[in-house]
């Protein structure tokens, strides 16, 4: 009886011990899949600007204009074949939501429009020290709306960020209002769309869907005008602005399905690695002049980053 009783408690154990090496390995790989979605998504926004510069000659409105149009599809296409579109119909039902909605349009439209004619005129190292600024803006948004206690490190590195806008401020003779305009919009669009009450994929779809009549009556308009790049001479033009969807819907999807399997902190650490291909970019690439001014505020930055992804991490594991 006793060696049953054994036998019984020794099977528990291991049905246990397999359950749980089971549970771990499906974590493991759930987190190496988000890793490999979120990673994909950063170098597509780091390689974007090279996009952009094809589109340079282009209107940012139109280009705007036809990021949205085209992304549409892409994002209907994804809510379809995920089963999530339950969830959007609930969302359109509430007026709360659509406003919500409507807002957080708004400022991701801005925050593309800057982003686009900034490449254009050759000022892509400010879009990239703008992307490096935001995760601080968010501390500094969080203290002053959320009424959260900022850290030491954390107030050292805002001083450090501080430091490297007014460096620039003073060799510019003005603030470098790119750089600020992109971290401004883009944390308050990422602040608000967290209470957003639906997934990140459907309300992508029901921004875009929202921006979608304005974004075809200003084709519209432009093609009443004669001044319409799609309908134009160069078919290359018509590709380009059809390429808009995908080129700005993928990152954006892909970064959705990456950020739902990885921890905070990870996605913490990775987003950075977009503004830094696009610095690499800006300066090998397109030429762009990074001289001694810029590159001791862009020092700063970067150990203001440093500073803020270790208390970040200090913090979790406490």
């Amino acid at each position: 009886m006793s060696h049953q009783k054994n036998d019984m408690v020794i099977g528990r154990a291991g049905r246990h011990s397999s359950a749980m090496t089971d549970t771990t390995a499906n974590r493991a790989s759930e987190a190496t899949r988000g890793f490999f979605f979120a990673l994909s998504a950063y170098v597509f926004w780091g390689v974007q600007p090279i996009f952009m510069k094809l589109v340079a000659h282009i209107p940012a409105a139109e280009v705007v204009a036809h990021r949205i149009v085209w992304s549409l599809p892409i994002a209907g296409a994804v809510i379809w074949a995920l089963g999530r579109t339950a969830d959007l119909k609930a969302a359109l039902r509430s007026p709360r939501t659509l406003l919500m909605a409507a807002v957080t349009a708004a400022l991701i439209t801005v925050n593309w429009g800057i982003y686009v004619w900034a490449i254009a005129v050759d000022r892509a190292v400010e879009t990239a020290l703008g992307y490096y600024i935001n995760p601080l803006v968010s501390v500094v948004m969080g203290a002053l709306l959320l009424g959260e206690k900022l850290t030491v490190p954390q107030m050292v590195a805002v001083g450090l960020a501080f430091a490297a806008v007014v460096v620039l401020t003073v060799d510019a003779g003005g603030l470098p209002w790119v750089s600020l305009a992109l971290a401004l919009t883009f944390a308050v669009y990422g602040f608000l769309r967290k209470t957003l009450p639906i997934g990140p994929s459907q309300g992508f779809f029901l921004e875009v869907m929202i921006l979608c009549l304005p974004a075809l009556g200003y084709i519209a308009w432009l093609e009443m005008q004669g001044a319409s790049h799609f309908v134009a001479v160069l078919p290359n033009d018509i590709t380009l602005l059809l390429l808009c969807g995908p080129v700005t819907a993928t990152p954006l999807l892909l970064y959705a399905f990456g950020a739902k399997l990885l921890r905070y902190s990870t996605i913490g650490i990775m987003q950075y690695i977009g503004p830094s291909i696009v610095l690499l970019i800006a300066v090998f690439v397109f030429g762009e002049p990074f001289g001694g001014v810029k590159a001791l505020a862009f020092g700063l930055i970067w150990a203001a980053l440093a500073i803020y992804t270790w208390s970040m991490f200090v913090t979790q594991r406490k």
